[in-house]
């Protein structure tokens, strides 16, 4: 059980900046304070513009791994560029994964 306080001063700005990150992580802002504090990674969460664009990428890059495997055998040279591709979205959505939805 919590019961003890700490204060601290800081500007409206900062206040905001600190209330902000935590709504968007979902959780308090006294959690968020206490979180970075001890030095851990706090997570903001997808919004839903950004959970349906990850969807999307989910599938383009199945699309494209798919149609670099059609063309292995037939054009070397396009099935690089859509190889290519295809990582390109990956590392997007690496990127994503490190946002908690």
């Amino acid at each position: 059980m919590k019961r003890t306080y700490i204060k601290f001063r800081c500007s409206i700005y900062e206040k905001k900046l600190l209330q902000k990150r935590a709504q968007r992580a979902g959780i308090s802002l006294s959690e968020y304070c206490r979180s970075t504090a001890f030095g851990n990674n706090v997570i903001e969460r997808l919004t839903e513009e950004q959970l349906t664009h990850y969807k999307m990428l989910v599938k383009y890059k199945h699309n494209f791994t798919r149609i670099g495997n059609m063309f292995k055998k037939y054009n070397p040279k396009l099935t690089k560029e859509v190889e290519q591709l295809a990582e390109e979205i990956r590392l997007h959505l690496f990127n994503f994964k490190n946002i908690k939805r």
